[in-house]
């Protein structure tokens, strides 16, 4: 008996990717700006960090800066028609331990391809309320020669990453600088030119107490910083640290403890003319971040390069966390995406909502339950009561205008904004 060849079942080709280019289709050329892109190297992968970041092996920094020059080339159209960019940030990874000659061609895309005279107009100016140009730095790679070219570039700002001055803490988090080369490269910047800068740091790490954390504050404002970005130690998934948590390795800082640590970073900042201006964020009058204000208040952003978020007349995206992909698959400069969603009224009244509250300025009341209603008549009622609750438990002012946290009420913001959230269909 002669046996039947069957057909052989065909593997499902995957799905072609998503490109950016769907999602600028039919969004407006005039609504971004601010822009934000992510470069992705790093010397080293500190613990606590879940940002896309690699230490590169193959050294395709050029690579990539050809790639990144081609995205940003792509996406120029949508920022172009209505203006000068306002906000520019670029995040990572380490943005400055990419080569000084590579920035120096990501700056001339940005001057060939955007409106930059916002942000020239904005060189000189130290209280940034007209533009800014943001740049991550890493205290080990900043240089004269990197610095002198950012400056020329029209950087306005950058963003030290201290997150301790204490070596032991600093080993806990496996964070790999000297605490001395903080004070080194923010005076190289302001050397260059770069009179706005920035500080960040972190606390509740395992094993530090409240003078660890005291002694950390008094670091950060001898250094003269306008702005300080303050974060209690999260342990995200996937993570180093958070493997080492769960192999017992450390303990994690006792709830009270951080809640205490919150409230003194809040005060010393305060006494020092800091003011919060959101929930981890405090600035002197004028210093805030613009960039991240448009984020907070919901405005629209281009993004670029591997895993750069972005938000565009009610599109959010993420370009996907991979370098290989972001060099492989090029739509005529347009990146692959992921996590597309199109635009819905009621997710974006949340997302309002969650961002708001975190700021120091609050909501407008009358405007967030206006747009309630439009979603569904009881939700405005459900927020309400939500407000009136939250405002007999001491966590919202007492102010029918503007819904804003109180000091304790900042303790608890993810909670309330949850609460919050939850009244919208």
């Amino acid at each position: 008996m002669s046996s039947i060849a069957l057909p052989q079942s065909r593997p499902t080709p995957p799905a072609p990717r998503t490109t950016a280019r769907a999602v600028f289709a039919n969004a407006p050329t005039t609504a971004a700006r601010s822009l934000y892109f992510h470069i992705p190297f790093c010397f080293h992968k500190c613990h606590y960090c879940d940002f896309y970041s690699i230490v590169d092996t193959r050294d395709r920094q050029d690579a990539f800066t050809d790639r990144l020059c081609r995205e940003l080339a792509a996406i120029a159209p949508w920022a172009v028609g209505g203006g000068p960019l306002r906000t520019i940030f670029v995040g990572g990874g380490t943005p400055s331990l990419l080569r000084a000659d590579l920035w120096q061609r990501i700056l001339a895309t940005l001057h060939d391809r955007y409106d930059m005279s916002a942000i020239h107009g904005a060189a000189n100016d130290t209280t940034g309320e007209r533009a800014e140009f943001t740049v991550e730095c890493n205290p080990e790679t900043v240089t004269p020669e990197l610095m002198d070219v950012l400056r020329t570039g029209g950087v306005t700002r950058v963003s030290m990453g201290a997150q301790s001055f204490d070596r032991a803490h600093l080993k806990t988090l496996e964070r790999w600088h000297e605490p001395a080369n903080v004070a080194k490269a923010m005076e190289t910047a302001r050397a260059a030119g770069i009179a706005r800068q920035s500080l960040d740091l972190i606390y509740a790490i395992p094993g530090q107490s409240m003078d660890h954390l005291r002694a950390d504050l008094a670091h950060a404002l001898a250094l003269g910083t306008q702005h300080v970005s303050a974060y209690a130690l999260t342990y995200e998934p996937n993570t180093a640290m958070t493997a080492r948590l769960n192999r017992g390795d450390f303990t994690k800082a006792d709830e009270d403890l951080e809640a205490d640590m919150f409230e003194e970073v809040i005060r010393v900042l305060r006494t020092a003319g800091l003011s919060r201006y959101e929930v981890s964020n405090f600035a002197k009058p004028g210093a805030e971040c613009r960039h991240n204000l448009a984020y907070w208040r919901q405005e629209q952003w281009l993004a670029a390069g591997p895993s750069a978020s972005g938000h565009l007349a009610g599109n959010r995206w993420k370009n996907v966390p991979r370098l290989d992909d972001y060099l492989t698959i090029d739509d005529d400069g347009f990146a692959p995406i992921t996590d597309h969603e199109t635009p819905d009224f009621s997710r974006a009244l949340r997302e309002r909502i969650m961002t708001g509250l975190r700021l120091e300025e609050g909501l407008d009341a009358r405007s967030i339950l206006s747009a309630a209603a439009l979603t569904d008549l009881s939700a405005a009622e459900r927020l309400s009561e939500a407000a009136d609750d939250a405002v007999s438990q001491g966590l919202l002012a007492p102010n029918a205008q503007r819904w804003t946290l109180t000091d304790r009420g900042f303790l608890l913001a993810d909670r309330v904004a949850s609460t919050f959230m939850q009244c919208i269909a």
